[in-house]
């Protein structure tokens, strides 16, 4: 099968979304099938250039989000481009401008469209001085995806919220781990130390991007409950954003780890004890997964990943969703209730062990397969 994925995020970039493209594009290349990517291009690459298995458009900031490029709308060039090699479906991973031109472009061939929906955008608003846009960005984004044959979500409680907004055929398609990459073995006493840790002194992590729409002043106040409770707790904060400059003068002993990949990325995971994350915008959250392979006893809401994974009390803890009072409280029991980590570490392993990228790779074949016409599974709703 021929696909032609659109997506306004890839690696190079360190997001969630741009590693599970990344995932699924490998899977779905290593079972034989032609994957030819649409993608704004990065700072540091050639000028745009069409290719057999690639396409670079000209890209922008996104105004409020600066590491995350957006495409030019290009539709005649989306055009030109299908009807000279066309492909079986289009899968568009981001609503974007380039997004838009992809499905202009693709209802004017007439070929099949599917979508996935990763990111609440329409919520980011209020963090940054747009809380009016956010209903005319949801019914914008109801539009795009209504005007596909099937739109992918990553956890089914998004699928029923979006329902219940009016979008239509949606199914769920989960995210896997890599557990080879995310795995307690890769723990670093060096690591610790550089921390100011000792091998009994509780680390806690905070890993993804230090911006408002995190709630991470919330990933602050459970840390310093977990500190009245173990003074010798140490909170380490890996990523970057518009938020971490004011976070370090406010709170200098914290350890600012910046920006980490691979498996650099999966030992400060393995190094740490406890993970918190207490977004409340999240259509998944692939560092729950990453925290539960890592084997920590991960904090987050009863939410997306969250819920699909985190069984309260078992394998991590996951608090009634946007109740800061019952985190905190969680919080607090985590530090009281050490003797526990080693149980709840081994259930987090064995839980992330099941997340296999193969059978998510399988699913999104027969999903965008049934789309393409290729075999009769239609998508659900």
């Amino acid at each position: 099968m021929h696909i032609a994925l659109v997506t306004e995020t890839y690696p190079p970039e360190v997001n969630g979304v741009a590693m599970t493209l990344s995932r699924l594009v490998a899977g779905l290349r290593a079972r034989g099938h032609i994957v030819a990517l649409v993608r704004p291009r990065q700072p540091e690459e050639a000028e745009p250039a069409a290719g057999p298995d690639e396409l670079l458009v000209p890209g922008l900031p996104l105004p409020f989000y600066r590491a995350l490029r957006i495409g030019r709308p290009q539709v005649g060039r989306l055009r030109e481009h299908w009807r000279r090699r066309r492909p079986d479906v289009v899968h568009i991973a981001t609503e974007g401008p380039l997004g838009w031109a992809a499905l202009r472009a693709a209802r004017q061939l007439a070929l099949p469209v599917t979508s996935s929906f990763h990111t609440n955008f329409h919520a980011y608003g209020g963090h940054y001085g747009l809380r009016l846009l956010r209903r005319p960005g949801l019914a914008y984004l109801r539009w795009f995806h209504n005007r596909t044959r099937c739109t992918l979500v990553p956890a089914g409680d998004l699928r029923d919220r979006l329902a219940a907004e009016g979008f239509e055929r949606l199914d769920v398609l989960a995210r896997g781990v890599d557990t080879a990459l995310y795995a307690p073995e890769r723990r670093n006493a060096a690591l610790r130390a550089s921390w100011g840790a000792g091998e009994r002194d509780p680390v806690v992590v905070y890993v993804g991007r230090i911006a408002p729409e995190k709630n991470l002043g919330l990933a602050v106040e459970a840390f310093l409950a977990m500190r009245a409770v173990e003074p010798a707790a140490r909170f380490v904060l890996v990523g970057d954003g518009p938020g971490r400059a004011g976070l370090a003068r406010q709170y200098p002993d914290f350890h600012y780890a910046g920006m980490r990949r691979g498996a650099d990325l999966a030992a400060h995971y393995a190094s740490a004890d406890v993970a918190v994350f207490p977004s409340l915008t999240e259509t998944f959250g692939n560092v729950v997964t990453e925290g539960l392979a890592s084997g920590l006893v991960v904090l987050t809401y009863d939410y997306a990943a969250g819920r699909e994974h985190v069984r309260d009390g078992v394998n991590g803890f996951a608090a009634p969703f946007g109740d800061a009072g019952a985190f905190l409280a969680r919080a607090r029991g985590v530090m009281d209730r050490r003797g526990a980590w080693p149980q709840w570490r081994a259930a987090a392993r064995a839980t992330a062990l099941d997340l296999t990228w193969d059978a998510i790779v399988e699913r999104f074949e027969g999903q965008v397969s049934s789309a393409a016409g290729v075999q009769p599974r239609a998508c659900a709703g």
